[in-house]
């Protein structure tokens, strides 16, 4: 799966935040910075976990403010 987060995501703590998340889930995989300003988050495994960790992404208690999150892969809407 393969998430761009859109908003106020850098300098903010978020991707340390994602990569924690994803330990707690148990997935495999990392977010990076974009020049444009998004985090790219990619990581991979269960369907349902993946498509809890879009759901953390979208709700509102990661670090900084989140406008919104395009998904491609399988946690696709």
């Amino acid at each position: 799966m393969r998430a761009v987060v859109h908003g106020h995501v850098q300098g903010v703590g978020f991707r340390w935040t994602t990569g924690r998340e994803l330990a707690r889930l148990g997935l495999d995989g990392g977010a990076r910075n974009e020049a444009d300003g998004t985090v790219v988050v990619q990581a991979r495994g269960p369907r349902a976990d993946l498509e809890r960790l879009v759901g953390w992404l979208r709700g509102g208690s990661t670090p900084g403010r989140v406008t919104s999150v395009d998904v491609t892969g399988p946690a696709d809407d």
